[in-house]
């Protein structure tokens, strides 16, 4: 599949994904909705790489529906509408459950489904002058598609504000209720982005995986019985799989690990 309006671009086991329409502030539709379904699928299948980037070309990162797209949903059925709406929630899963470290690089306003789509990275370093918004309300809508990831990184109580009011959200406060993990100027935002994608790349590709797929499932997973048995089983797994050897080895040797050298 081409894409004309998602650019996506691989350098040495890391991607970026770029939201590509700048002239409306890389508003979501249905064409970009595809297109980042299509990219996020490929970025899956792509074993040598470890870690996704993900941002907003221009001024923004991504300032929600675009308004001709909410205008013919305003003509759709129920039943048009639902079809509309399950393939954003598809993407935005997809986007939630990639197999590797997923950072958003947020370089300006994420607003309604662009705060969805930030709330489905792993990671997100955002600029001191983007801010953050929950806007649906004010249109006589509801946040349902992008309310279970939001919900995940920010805490129901903060929603509880920021959903009802639409206020925006500073990213100095973003941070402060830990929606964000760090602020940066932004001239030192690709930099600072780099630096951790740098980081998460070094580690073991199989133990990136793991760790994206134990989090999901402790996450949602009662401290339980099962839960102690599971996590036992798992770290068992991973020391006595090849890679975990190689990793333990390489520090007792003061070495390199050899994937590290891929």
């Amino acid at each position: 599949m081409s894409m004309s309006i998602v650019k996506l671009q691989f350098n040495e086991g890391i991607a970026q994904l770029t939201l590509s329409r700048p002239e409306v502030r890389n508003a979501i539709n249905d064409k970009l909705i595809l297109e980042l379904t299509h990219a996020l699928e490929e970025v899956a299948n792509a074993p040598e790489i470890r870690v996704l980037v993900m941002t907003g070309e221009g001024s923004a990162f991504c300032a929600g529906a675009d308004l001709e797209w909410m205008e013919r949903a305003a003509g759709y059925s129920q039943a048009e509408n639902f079809k509309d709406a399950e393939r954003l929630a598809q993407m935005l899963n997809r986007l939630y459950t990639l197999p590797i470290p997923v950072i958003a690089k947020v370089n300006g306003p994420a607003v309604a489904g662009g705060m969805g789509l930030v709330s489905a990275c792993d990671v997100v370093i955002a600029a001191r002058t983007a801010y953050f918004a929950l806007t649906e309300v004010r249109l006589g809508l509801v946040p349902a598609t992008i309310a279970p990831y939001v919900v995940r990184a920010m805490g129901v109580q903060a929603c509880r504000r920021y959903m009802l009011s639409a206020e925006r959200i500073p990213a100095p406060d973003a941070l402060r209720i830990g929606f964000v993990h760090q602020v940066c100027e932004q001239q030192d935002l690709d930099v600072t982005v780099d630096e951790l994608a740098a980081a998460m790349r070094a580690g073991g590709p199989g133990a990136l995986r793991e760790t994206k797929e134990l989090l999901a499932w402790v996450g949602d997973t009662a401290l339980d019985g099962s839960a102690i048995s599971t996590t036992a089983r798992l770290i068992a797994t991973v020391r006595s799989s090849a890679e975990g050897k190689e990793g333990l080895r390489s520090f007792l040797e003061k070495r390199t690990p050899e994937w590290q050298t891929r």
